[in-house]
C-alpha cells in the first residue's frame, strides 16, 4: 500500500499541501489519522464532508472493511500502544536498525491499525496513493516498520518564527460540538517542538525512508510546480491538465473526507494561495529574537537567513529516494 505521510510541526502549511495533493487523480487524502481514534470514534466529530463521523458513509464503509465495524476497534488498546511507543521520546529506539522482539510486536500491532485504514480507504476509492497528514514524526517512525506500507514522507518546513506566532493565535475548531479552541503553545514551546519535529524527519531520511523536504514558502510561491514535483516523487503519472485546478494565486478545492486537522479541510471551492507573513510585523522583537536563537541551527539549514529576512532563492526540492534524501 503506497502511503504519503505529511510531516512537520502544525501551522506549517501541511493542511494546504494535503488539500492540493488530494485534488490529483488517484490520490485519497484522509486527514490526520492519528487523531481519528479519540476525536472521531469517541468524540464523533465532523468529517470534512460535513457529516459527523458516525454518519459519514465513506468512513462507515472504511470501518466495515478494515475492522468488521468501528465498534470492534479497541480504542483503549490503541491509546495504550500510542502511549508506549508513539511518542517523540521513543524516536531514538524506533530509529534503530533492529527493534527488540517485544517492542517490534507492539510497533507492528500499532502500525497495523493504520495499515488497515489505509488499505480499506484505497480499496473503497480505487486510490493509488493514500495521504495521511498526521504530521507527528514518531508515527512516521512506527509506520516505517510495516512491511506492507510503501512509505514516502513529505517533510514540510516553515520559518520557525511564523510557526511560533501562529501557535499563539486563538482558532476555533468548527468540528468540535463544544466549540473547543485549537491547541495553543507559547513561542518558546513552539520553538522547541519545531526543533524536535524537524530534526526527527532529518534523521528519518537517513534510515532508508524516502523523504522530500519542501518549504511552506515554496508551496505558496509556486504551488503548481511544487505539486508536479511531489507527484513525481510519489510515482504519479500526470498530464498537464491534471494541474488545472491550480492557478495564479488560487486553487479550486473539491470536497474531501479528511477525518481530522486544520479547519481549512472544510473549505470547498476557490481559495486564495497567499503567504501568511503577519508575524513579520506583529511578533514582538524580543519574542522574535528568542525564537530565532532557539531555532538558529535549523533556520540556517533550511535557508532562513536571520530574524529579518528569508532566503529569496529557494533551495531545490530533494529528489533522492534513498536514505539521506535531503
Amino acid at each position: 500500500m503506497k502511503v504519503v505521510f505529511i510531516g512537520g510541526l502544525g501551522r506549517s502549511g501541511t493542511t494546504l499541501l494535503e488539500r492540493l495533493l488530494g485534488q490529483l487523480p488517484g490520490v485519497m487524502p484522509l486527514g490526520e489519522i492519528t487523531h481519528l481514534w479519540e476525536r472521531d470514534l469517541r468524540g464523533n466529530e465532523m468529517c470534512a464532508c460535513g457529516a459527523t463521523f458516525s454518519h459519514c458513509e465513506f468512513w462507515e464503509r472504511v470501518g466495515n472493511s478494515a475492522f468488521g465495524s468501528w465498534e470492534a476497534v479497541d480504542v483503549e488498546r490503541i491509546n495504550a500502544l500510542k502511549a508506549t511507543i508513539d511518542r517523540t521520546r521513543h524516536i531514538p529506539a524506533l530509529a534503530s536498525k533492529k527493534l527488540a522482539p517485544a517492542q517490534h510486536q507492539l510497533v507492528s500491532e500499532y502500525a497495523g491499525y493504520f495499515e488497515k485504514i489505509y488499505t480499506a480507504a484505497a480499496k473503497d476509492t480505487n486510490a493509488r496513493l493514500i495521504v495521511d497528514s498526521s504530521k507527528h514524526a514518531s508515527l512516521a517512525y512506527c509506520l516505517r516498520w510495516s512491511p506492507n506500507i510503501d512509505l514516502r514522507v513529505m517533510h514540510v518546513v516553515r520559518d520557525a518564527r511564523g510557526v511560533a506566532y501562529s501557535w499563539t493565535k486563538q482558532v476555533r475548531r468548527p468540528e468540535s460540538p463544544t466549540g473547543d479552541q485549537m491547541t495553543r503553545y507559547s513561542p518558546a514551546k513552539a520553538a522547541i517542538l519545531w526543533n524536535a519535529q524537524n530534526a526527527a524527519f532529518s534523521l528519518l531520511a537517513r534510515r532508508g525512508v524516502p523523504v522530500r523536504r519542501v518549504r511552506y514558502e515554496r508551496i505558496i510561491q509556486r504551488p503548481r510546480k511544487v505539486i508536479a514535483s511531489l507527484a513525481r516523487f510519489c510515482d504519479l503519472d500526470l498530464v498537464e491538465t491534471d494541474l488545472n485546478f491550480i492557478g495564479d494565486g488560487w486553487a479550486d478545492l473539491g470536497p474531501s473526507h479528511s477525518a481530522a486537522g486544520n479547519p481549512m479541510r472544510f473549505t470547498v471551492g476557490r481559495i486564495p494561495i497567499r503567504s501568511d507573513e503577519a508575524w513579520t510585523e506583529d511578533m514582538p522583537d524580543g519574542t522574535r529574537r528568542m525564537v530565532s536563537t532557539l531555532t538558529r541551527p535549523l533556520l540556517g539549514r533550511y535557508g532562513y537567513l536571520n530574524e529579518d529576512e528569508i532566503l529569496p532563492e529557494e533551495q531545490p526540492l530533494q529528489t533522492g529516494r534513498t536514505a539521506g534524501g535531503e
